[in-house]
């Protein structure tokens, strides 16, 4: 062979790669194959939620991690109001069961979005349960305020939608695609796939089993707006309790939502209606299993943001002329009657200090309060042990819950807008609160915003307005009743000019 000749083409370590355009298209199918599955694995395990700088959009818009093993896919939630129409009450979407809306916003406040598990999903935050609105006549604007009892929400209504859409035979991939269509929604390709062949149809499994665990609804009547039975949810979803094993008197336990201003000064007391725990963060993160976190889904560092913030978060003034002699008059009777057990405004600062009232943050025995026990009975020792079990393994687990015998003396800040009154919300306003039980409102509605600034509440002789019905309270059905707190000890047999005097002291908390 001449110095000039060069290996044959086929022998190894010669052969350029690029001149065998089989083994090119196997090395471009490969690239694409590994840039696809890197792509996938990245959609399939990326958490994004949304983020929001200014904290009171993050209160209301930001995620607690929620929405993975709770949340609703984004575009079901978008068309559940376009296909299921009949089954929201006067067929007003989601604001038939009081989701707030602010202009220029596509979700309600108090829901969140995330993209997990490869798609956008959305799901309820601590804003949904502690953002309610005020209207000063029938004609004006709602005022919306934040940590604030949710005064309009319809938890039970619209926990009985989920429920009957899962028995629905138009809750199909076929129609729920075709209405996202109509919608204008605009899936990839991959949305395409996941939406039609597996998306629907988790969906709807999911909310059949939701249907199932909460059969017990069934036994219990509507809660109403701004209220829910806590605990009883809880024992189904949490830790599958019997719940058609459980005696009548444990079943029914609605209750008010609470405001959640001034957080800090409120470590220590005992917490909750019954006062189950006194650790602040241990009552935040039940709250958020309520919301629908899971000891594995729950954002720790984002729930720690709105902790921060409610740690001095005040509550919002009281926004009308107060009479000053008035209200003078009745700070003495106040101080009298009703700081021992529930501190008081003192200046311009509400006064949290348990040493010099030293019932405030304590539980009342049943005995001695006498009002409604169906909240205190629904919370049991066999849940109180089942709950300290929960984030076991975590730093954070839970270990003060604990078995009550009453409810307990709670901080009055911010008193004005936390109507109607007692736990369970049985008393419309302040001034009726301070009358003999027998002589406050036996039924009223709820629901209506416009505020009642003489009584201080809201006005609850309205049951409609423009077609919108309000819901009627009776307190003779169970839970309802709006006994106790009542007698000398506590101002109900003073004049009528004593009660309206404290009445106008309490607004200037």
């Amino acid at each position: 062979m001449s110095s000039q000749e060069t290996a044959p083409p086929n022998e190894p370590g010669t052969r350029k790669w690029w001149r065998n355009p089989f083994k090119l298209g196997l090395s471009a199918a490969a690239i694409g194959l590994l840039v696809a599955a890197v792509w996938l694995i990245g959609r399939f395990t990326r958490d994004v939620p949304v983020d929001y700088d200014d904290m009171r959009e993050h209160f209301k818009y930001g995620s607690i991690g929620s929405e993975t093993a709770s949340g609703l896919p984004y575009w079901i939630w978008k068309v559940l109001p376009e296909m299921f129409p009949e089954k929201f009450p006067g067929r007003a979407g989601y604001a038939s069961f009081g989701f707030l809306y602010e202009e220029g916003r596509e979700l309600p406040i108090g829901v969140s979005r995330r993209r997990s598990q490869g798609i956008d999903r959305v799901w309820l935050n601590c804003a949904v349960c502690h953002t309610g609105t005020v209207r000063e006549t029938p004609g004006s604007a709602p005022n919306i305020y934040l940590g604030m009892p949710a005064n309009n929400f319809r938890l039970y209504e619209f926990i009985q939608f989920l429920r009957a859409v899962a028995l629905d035979n138009r809750f199909t991939p076929e129609l729920v695609m075709a209405k996202i269509e109509a919608m204008g929604g605009k899936l990839d390709f991959v949305d395409r796939l996941l939406y039609r062949y597996l998306v629907v149809d988790r969906v709807r499994s999911s909310l059949f089993g939701l249907r199932q665990q909460l059969a017990f609804l069934n036994r219990q009547h509507d809660w109403g707006p701004g209220r829910v039975d806590t605990f009883n949810p809880y024992k189904a979803i949490q830790f599958n309790f019997p719940m058609d094993k459980l005696p009548r008197e444990e079943l029914i336990g609605p209750a008010d939502y609470p405001s959640i201003w001034n957080q800090g000064p409120r470590q220590g007391m005992y917490l909750h209606w019954d006062g189950n725990n006194p650790s602040v963060e241990e009552r935040n993160k039940s709250a958020a299993l309520g919301a629908g976190v899971t000891p594995v889904t729950i954002d720790l560092r984002r729930i720690g943001r709105i902790e921060d913030w409610l740690w001095e978060f005040k509550s919002p003034p009281y926004p009308k002329p107060i009479d000053a002699k008035l209200a003078g008059a009745g700070r003495k009777l106040y101080a009298e009657y009703c700081a021992n057990c529930h501190g008081m405004m003192e200046g311009a600062r509400y006064n949290f200090d348990t040493h010099r009232f030293n019932r405030l943050g304590t539980v009342e025995p049943l005995r001695l309060i006498r009002t409604d026990p169906g909240r205190l009975n629904s919370y049991t020792e066999l849940l109180s042990v089942n709950q300290n079990m929960l984030y076991a393994g975590y730093s954070w687990r839970f270990e003060q819950f604990r078995k009550t015998n009453g409810y307990a003396n709670m901080p009055l800040d911010g008193i004005w807008l936390r109507a109607p009154y007692l736990h369970n919300g049985s008393v419309p306003t302040l001034r009726d609160l301070l009358e003999p039980a027998e002589r406050r409102p036996k039924t009223f509605y709820r629901g209506y915003d416009v505020f009642d600034w003489g009584k201080v509440g809201f006005v609850s002789s309205v049951g409609e307005e423009r077609g919108r019905k309000f819901f009627k309270f009776d307190t003779l059905v169970e839970g309802n009743s709006n006994a106790g707190h009542d007698g000398a000890a506590y101002g109900t047999e003073l004049s009528d000019a004593d009660k309206n005097a404290i009445v106008e002291f309490m607004k200037t908390f």
